[in-house]
Order: structure tokens, then sequence, then C-alpha cells
């Protein structure tokens, strides 16, 4: 199982920090150190090797079925549980991650001893799953496989006079009848001007003739996301807004290039930045390149200028320059892309040249 070898790597991370256990609240830690797909629980492992699952009554039969765990343990009021759970197993310096609130780590102080160091660590417990075994890889594939049979069965409907809405909502419909448990996020319809709004989340707004419409989408597949963006066409747009489309693609076409182990993230980026730059569009691409994608849609390594990590065989991350020109429209091209032991792997399946919908 899994599961054993990530507590593992907690307990060799716990060592590296001088902790003595550490704590996970967060539904997609949860899943991926034990196994357990409810809504509500605790993980305690500890670095002397011993794991307690807490959760309430309505979980506890679940807990059973799918936890790894040494223990699973029912709790009344969860902060009294996991107080509990250390003062048994032992524990004076705990840390915890980045998901968990402020008020909950205040009520952990109080109830718990006053000895007690609580300490985060955010970038150290997020880059545990930042590394994807052949498991969770299957699935983003699965999710990903979705997306270009569900995009051509909505395909006539993403004609001049329909709605972006209305284009949203069929594209989560294809994707739910071909088996995705859930869409991965607000899916982006942004036509003709409000194409330069990054995040345009569908609106009202009726596509037109001679305009381009970015549509950002994922499906989810056994609790793993996929993430694609597609710019398309409805006739001849302006000029420019063609140049950009061109210069977005050979800007996503560098950054896959230059993807493989040992590199780091934010050299990936620079690939594709200075290229837009060069093309002077600099101003007009403002996020980073990508993010890594897994339990969350957004998740380690990051893809940007600030980026600290290091390409490594198993991450699985977003490339999507964009260029956004406001009240002209913009472009944004997406795939995920897996690094492999040489190289890498494009895992979503969209071809991403220029597409005229309207072209015979």
């Amino acid at each position: 199982m899994p599961f054993i070898d990530r507590q593992h790597r907690v307990r060799v991370l716990l060592a590296e920090h001088q902790l003595d256990a550490a704590i996970f609240t967060a539904r997609e830690n949860l899943r991926y150190f034990c196994g357990f797909t409810g809504s509500d629980g605790v993980l305690v492992v500890t670095g002397s090797g011993r794991a307690r699952f807490l959760t309430d009554s309505r979980y506890t039969t679940q807990a059973g079925a799918e936890v790894c765990a040494d223990q699973v343990v029912e709790y009344r009021v969860q902060s009294e549980g996991v107080v509990a759970a250390l003062l048994e197993l032992g524990g004076q310096r705990i840390g915890f991650e980045s998901g968990l609130a402020y008020g909950k780590v205040d009520d952990l102080r109080t109830r718990g001893d006053a000895s007690w160091a609580w300490i985060p660590l955010k970038d150290a417990f997020d880059g545990l799953r930042a590394v994807k075994d052949s498991v969770e890889i299957e699935a983003m594939v699965a999710a990903a496989s979705l997306h270009a049979v569900a995009l051509a069965e909505i395909e006539t409907l993403i004609r001049p006079g329909s709605i972006e809405r209305d284009v949203a909502l069929a594209l989560e419909f294809a994707l739910k009848r071909l088996g995705a448990e859930e869409k991965s996020f607000d899916f982006i319809v942004a036509s003709g001007p409000r194409g330069a709004l990054p995040h345009g989340v569908a609106g009202d707004r009726r596509l037109a003739v001679g305009e381009l419409v970015t549509i950002d989408f994922g499906a989810r597949v056994a609790g793993y996301h996929a993430d694609e963006t597609v710019t398309v066409a409805l006739g001849t747009p302006p000029d420019e807004l063609r140049r950009v489309y061109d210069t977005v693609l050979a800007a996503h076409d560098l950054a896959i290039a230059a993807i493989r182990p040992g590199v780091a993230l934010a050299e990936i980026d620079r690939a594709a930045r200075d290229f837009i730059a060069a093309a002077g569009y600099g101003a007009y691409f403002g996020h980073g390149l990508g993010h890594g994608i897994g339990l969350d849609v957004h998740e380690a390594p990051t893809v940007s200028a600030r980026s600290k990590a290091i390409a490594a065989p198993g991450m699985v991350v977003t490339v999507e320059p964009g260029i956004y020109l406001p009240g002209l429209g913009g472009v944004r091209i997406e795939d995920m892309v897996l690094v492999t032991e040489d190289g890498a792997r494009v895992l979503t399946c969209i071809d991403k040249q220029y597409r005229d919908l309207l072209a015979g």
C-alpha cells in the first residue's frame, strides 16, 4: 500500500525538523497519507512510528474500511481528540500543515500542554505530494482523456449567439456523463474582450463572429484533477489577436521543451516569459507559467519566476502562458505535463494548433 511509504516520508521529515509528531486535517492530505475520503478527520503521525486516525461518529465505519493507520479513534470534539492522542502517543514539538486554520491551532494550544511547540511546515508538508506515483498519474491521465471527448461533444454549441454560461454548463454535463466525479473548478469561458480576463468565469455574454474564445476546464477522476485551456476562433479575429495566438503557442511549446529533471522551474517559466517579452507582450503576461496539480487543482510545485523547486521525475505541472490585451481579447493555452526520467510527457491530448471553428 502506498500509504505506509507516504507516512514513512512524513517521519523522515519530522526527523529533519526535530519534531515529535505531525497532524493533518485537510481532506486532500487525509486521502493522500491514509486513504480517508470523508470530510472530517485528523491523522496524527509520530516520529516513533505510530499513526492514529481520529474522526466523529459519522465516519467511524467508513474510516475503518478505508484508513491505513495503527488505530481509528472516534471523538466528540476534534481538538480534544487530537490533544488526547498527542498526550498518549507523545509529542512536544508538533508540525502542522498550511491548511490548518489559526483558530484550530489556537484551540489546540489552549487545550494542550503549555510546553508544546506548534510549528507550521507549509512548504515541507506541501512538497510531500509534489512527486506522483504511477497510480496518481493514471488517475490524472484518465481525467484528462475525458476532455477531448467532452469538448468534441459540445463543439457545435461553440458558435456565434451561444451564451458563455451555456457552453460551460454543457461541457460540465458532458464530462460527468463520460465518468468524471466532478468538475475541477468553475469553468472559464471568456469570449471577445472578456478574453483579456485571465479568470473570466463564464458569464451571460453571447459569442460573436470574429472573436477568440478561451475555455479553461477540467475533470476530476478518483480524487485527482486535470486542467486544460484551449483558445479557439469563431471566424477571423483581428490580426493582432492572431499574432498573440501564435506567440502564446510558441511560448507554450518552448516551455514544454525545456522541462527535464534537474531544471529549475523558474527557468521553465523564464523560457516562456522571455519569448513573450521579446515579442512585445511582456506587460500582458502577469501570472506564473503554471502550477502543480493532483488531489488539489493548485498544489506544489509552482512554476513561476519565484519558484525554488527543481523539476524531478513524477512531478505533474501545468504549462499555461497567456497574453491578455484589455479591450481587445486574450489567449491562454494550457497543457498538463509529467516530468519523466529524461524529459517530459504531455498528459492532456487536445491539439493546441490554431483552429477556426467556423472554417469549412
